[in-house]
């Protein structure tokens, strides 16, 4: 296990984030961000998606995006793929990491990305095994997991049995969604623990959507059990286009913040992280609404 003192921080903004902004956003406006991510310390950010551009119109230069960037060593860039033909397209662009994802509800699942749940599973055959084979790693996607728009509560021994079969299919690390931000500490607390009954922590990252107020309660509650992986979006962009409610995802000042606060190690620099999330608001065009990203960090004033 890592240090426990150490926590690392997906970025999830460039995809999670601009796919649900109405307009599209230019390529270069793309790697601006980016670049103000890199500086601000960040090692794990996720992209862009390699979906149908007809689904998902605001991450259609995927390839263009992928093939241009460059970035540090130490620097990973993913991209979610949804099928073999995404997996196709990502290997041409050299990226070394990719994203599968699916649901906990099978409404959801079907409403987001056509499939049954077990059809879904099905498709993650043909994809991660060959990209395992083209040498790329492969993160997972379970969300809805604390509760679904359509369904309402989600059996958490279901969604489990979801992340442990990803596991198993070569997936190093599984990230739980609160998809429309419904969770609460004590529903979290029985999440984690169910997750840890079978998988081991570095396996398991959450993917907490802020949308009623409590993705940093649930945050602490999960620190607290031992996960040390979380997802969140620099000045609260994003959400999921197939998922009514599901704004407000975890800012990552927001996050970075509580976790420095409570003495804990992400390698970011608050402050240019802030500054980050001031380019990506400029570039979208319209306030964001990370608490930290409008209040800034904490300064004792003379």
């Amino acid at each position: 296990m890592k240090n426990p003192s150490q926590v690392s921080v997906y970025e999830v903004s460039l995809r999670d984030g601009l796919q649900n902004e109405k307009g599209v956003l230019p390529t270069e406006s793309k790697r601006a961000i980016l670049d103000a991510l890199i500086a601000a310390g960040l090692k794990r950010i996720e992209l862009t998606s390699f979906v149908s551009p007809k689904w998902v119109p605001q991450l259609a230069d995927a390839e263009e995006l992928a093939r241009e960037v460059e970035v540090p060593d130490d620097v990973t860039l993913s991209a979610l793929v949804p099928n073999a033909k995404g997996l196709e397209r990502a290997l041409g662009t050299g990226l070394p990491e990719i994203a599968v994802f699916m649901s906990a509800s099978e409404t959801h699942n079907r409403k987001n990305i056509n499939k049954s749940i077990d059809r879904t599973l099905e498709v993650f055959d043909e994809v991660v095994p060959p990209a395992l084979e083209g040498g790329l790693r492969v993160r997972a996607y379970v969300s809805t997991v604390w509760g679904c728009p359509y369904e309402g509560p989600i059996d958490p021994a279901r969604a489990i049995e979801i992340a442990v079969r990803l596991i198993e299919l070569g997936c190093y690390q599984v990230s739980l969604g609160d998809t429309i931000g419904v969770g609460n500490p004590r529903q979290t607390e029985d999440i984690v623990r169910r997750a840890l009954d079978v998988l081991p922590p570095e396996k398991v990252a959450l993917h907490m959507h802020d949308t009623r107020g409590t993705a940093l309660a649930n945050v602490v509650t999960a620190l607290n059990m031992g996960i040390r992986d979380f997802d969140a979006s620099v000045g609260g962009m994003g959400g999921c286009p197939y998922a009514p409610g599901a704004s407000g995802n975890l800012a990552t000042e927001d996050l970075v913040y509580l976790l420095e606060g409570m003495g804990y190690e992400t390698g970011i620099d608050l402050d240019l992280l802030v500054e980050a999330g001031r380019v990506a608001e400029r570039v979208v065009g319209r306030p964001l609404p990370g608490k930290v990203h409008q209040a800034g960090p904490f300064r004792v004033r003379a």
